[in-house]
């Protein structure tokens, strides 16, 4: 089948140009020890390649099938492809999605397609999606139009392996390609083998999205039982019938990432060439990333295959790309209750570091459990244990716990005497943090602390304070009122409206 997928891209070229240019390859400048490109498949039509394999198979359809029009299912990128294809060529495409397909997506299609598309939401997964779209395309005699599984969708996507090779930047050492269902990986292995025999071949698949490495370890296509959804444009349960073969022969090496992983490439692609890719489309950077000890010196290649994410998930790539890249740790303390500790931790055990999330509430009288997000270098957080280990701090390590993912903050308000909280507002800079519990160390004790890091110029808390009395209360909020603090308190909060938020 590959000498037939071969002889299928080359007659891909004429259809697939005929829509669109080629995408640029574009070198990434960053300082990682080996030359990488990035194939910037988010500069393609529907800013992701999926238009290409859908554009070649429907391209081949004969006047009457494409009279009565066409079926698919997807998740996203391979319907918007299908989309502006049918638009394009002027048929009918009926589209399933599942129900928890982000509007933006859905929009696009519709977009995309006009009022040559019809948008049918059902069942909570791409597998339900799919199976209804199977079986109208059977009743209704439509030609299926799949997201991978077919001969001339993987040749259509195989044009982006040409561009490679006609870049004039080869010959390259190794090519990271992600893994869905399989026709990318399949496709482009096959096309740069041919052009580059001694290239080496990594596919990539992300966490719990391991279905190829699952079937070649089976010798089949074999069912995972769940799949993670951060990658949302590779989530696929088992890869295709005619994929597997293709891949289990080409690919020399599979590597599974981490969604922080992906999180952290995301963020590098940001800092050098100030593009935001959907996360499936820097899973082949996270590889490599993750095996840059392996590649020094040699020139890679990455595919970023996509752009199409919905903006709301730009805060849990934020909260968790410094986990990635092994510069940001979540740790909770064990220290005392009691005014100045706080303030000790940081100037004993925490100096030089950057605090990015505090999360604490009074839960007993002696003893307590503040959370602090620390980011600094690799090198700094590997010291660390040794210099709280040095000052006694006990200490765990709680990145990926829960409450902490889901900033579970308890207190009990029963152990607050004459508290005041506040809403702080101070300078977003590197001891901010440390100069503010200094500043308040001899008037008052926290009891309550929520802070997150938001990249704004400001930082801003929530923060609550505990007296002895009301008259050192009254004294304190006169002096935060009056400026004497140094730090911005711009709205009051009561402590029965802190018990709600928190329960």
């Amino acid at each position: 089948m590959k000498d037939q997928l071969i002889r299928e891209i080359l007659l891909a070229r004429q259809r697939v140009y005929s829509l669109a240019p080629a995408t640029p390859l574009q070198s990434l400048d960053i300082r990682l020890g080996f030359e990488c490109f990035i194939k910037r498949e988010d500069l393609s039509p529907i800013n992701a390649y999926k238009w290409r394999g859908a554009f070649n198979r429907m391209s081949l359809l004969s006047s009457e099938e494409l009279a009565r029009g066409v079926v698919t299912a997807s998740a996203g990128n391979h319907a918007q492809g299908v989309a502006l294809s049918a638009e394009k060529l002027g048929t009918h495409a009926r589209i399933y999605m599942p129900l928890s397909t982000p509007k933006m997506k859905q929009a696009s299609v519709k977009r995309l397609g006009g009022d040559q598309v019809e948008v049918c939401l059902v069942g909570d997964s791409y597998d339900e999606a799919a199976s209804e779209a199977k079986r109208v395309s059977v009743e209704g005699a439509l030609i299926y139009i799949h997201a991978y599984d077919d001969l001339y969708v993987m040749a259509g996507q195989g044009t982006i392996a040409d561009e490679i090779a006609m870049s004039g930047r080869g010959p390259f050492d190794v090519v990271f390609i992600q893994i869905g269902g399989g026709g990318l990986a399949a496709s482009i292995a096959t096309w740069l083998k041919e052009i580059f025999p001694s290239i080496k071949v990594i596919g990539v698949e992300g966490e719990h999205q391991a279905s190829m490495a699952a079937a070649v370890a089976a010798g089949k296509p074999v069912t995972l039982d769940y799949v993670d959804v951060f990658c949302d444009g590779t989530a696929v349960k088992q890869v295709g019938e005619h994929t597997y073969p293709i891949c289990q022969s080409v690919i020399d090496e599979f590597v599974t990432v981490t969604n922080d992983e992906v999180s952290a490439a995301i963020e590098v692609l940001w800092n050098t060439i100030r593009v935001i890719p959907e996360p499936s489309g820097a899973m082949g950077l996270a590889a490599a990333i993750k095996k840059q000890d392996e590649l020094q010196g040699k020139k890679v290649v990455t595919i970023l295959c996509g752009a199409n994410m919905d903006f709301h998930q730009l805060g849990r790539i934020s909260d968790t790309s410094g986990v990635g890249s092994a510069t940001k740790q979540f740790l909770r303390f064990r220290i005392k209750e009691e005014s100045g500790e706080l303030l000790r931790l940081l100037e004993e055990g925490l100096s030089e570091l950057n605090i990015v999330d505090f999360q604490y509430g009074k839960t007993h009288n002696t003893e307590s459990w503040p959370i602090l997000g620390i980011e600094g270098s690799a090198e700094e957080l590997e010291e660390l244990p040794v210099r709280l280990n040095g000052i006694g701090i006990d200490y765990e390590n709680v990145t990926s716990s829960p409450d902490v993912s889901f900033r579970v903050v308890p207190f009990h308000s029963g152990l607050i005497t004459h508290p005041y909280f506040i809403q702080l507002e101070f300078p977003e800079r590197k001891g901010a943090l440390h100069d503010f519990l200094n500043s308040v160390k001899q008037s008052a004790n926290i009891c309550y602390f929520n802070y997150q890091y938001t990249g704004e110029r400001v930082g801003r808390a929530l923060i609550g304070f505990e007296f002895p009395g009301e008259n050192q209360r009254s004294e304190f909020v006169a002096g935060m009122s009056s400026g004497h603090w140094r730090f911005r308190a711009f709205q009051e909060v009561s402590l029965d409206t802190l018990k709600r938020i928190t329960g």
